[in-house]
Parts: structure tokens; sequence; C-alpha cells
């Protein structure tokens, strides 16, 4: 499969109606934080009719930007029940990765000691203080 990024209009995509993924405002925010940050670096996932498959979130924060296009890629060749299973996969997958707890302390430190803005990094002050305790 060769993947090609292509620009799409925000106008022209449609969220998944069963999409059972949330997105509060807060995590829009700091989605939308990221790309002011570190620039758009995951393109979002789309069927050939602009349907969104993944990207839920980055979607949403790109119209907090006022973004006018986003960068996507056209999954072309998903069944329907594929599609339906990879918007559940993309978030679910993720969510069983765990962290080395000395590694991210490390690197915690090492971004602190740069006074490196991490409110970017999506923790909150709550789980930063905690990761450095």
């Amino acid at each position: 499969m060769t993947l090609k990024i292509v620009q799409r209009k925000v106008g022209e995509l449609t969220a998944y109606a069963a999409n059972a993924r949330t997105h509060s405002p807060a995590q829009v925010a700091q989605i939308a934080a990221s790309i002011e940050e570190f620039g758009w670096t995951n393109p979002l996932l789309i069927d050939p009719d602009g349907g969104l498959i993944a990207g839920h979130g980055r979607l949403l924060a790109a119209e907090t930007l006022g973004m006018r296009s986003v960068p996507c890629i056209v999954l072309a060749d998903l069944t329907p029940e594929q599609t339906r299973a990879y918007v559940i996969a993309d978030n679910q997958l993720a969510l069983n990765a765990g962290w080395d707890d000395a590694l991210l302390e490390s690197e915690l430190a090492a971004l602190t000691a740069s006074d490196y803005d991490l409110s970017v990094i999506g923790f909150s002050d709550k789980e930063l203080a905690a990761l450095a305790e």
C-alpha cells in the first residue's frame, strides 16, 4: 500500500457518526497547542468520500485554530467492517501502551532543566508533580 498525504478542506470532511471516542474541550485545546508547538505531524485518515476514520480530535483542533485545510491520507482499500474496526483500534491500541517510568522521569527532568514549557505534552500539572516525586 502506497500512502500519499493530500490536503483537504476542513469543511469537506465528515466525522464518523458512530465514533465512540470523546474529546473534551480541554483535550481539544491540548491538541491545538500541540499543533501550534510542533506543527501538523499526524495526518487525518479518511475514506475516499472525506469520511473521517482517525483524527477526530485533530480535526476539532484544526477547526479551533481556524485552519482551512489539513493533511490527510485516503484509505481507499478498507472494507466498511475494517473501517468500523479501525476507528476503535486507532484509539484503543495507544491506550494499551505503558511508560518506562525511569526514562520518562529522566526526559521530563531534562526538559524542565532547559525551561521547556511542559504544558504542551499532555500531562496535567498534578501528573507532572507526581512524576517529579
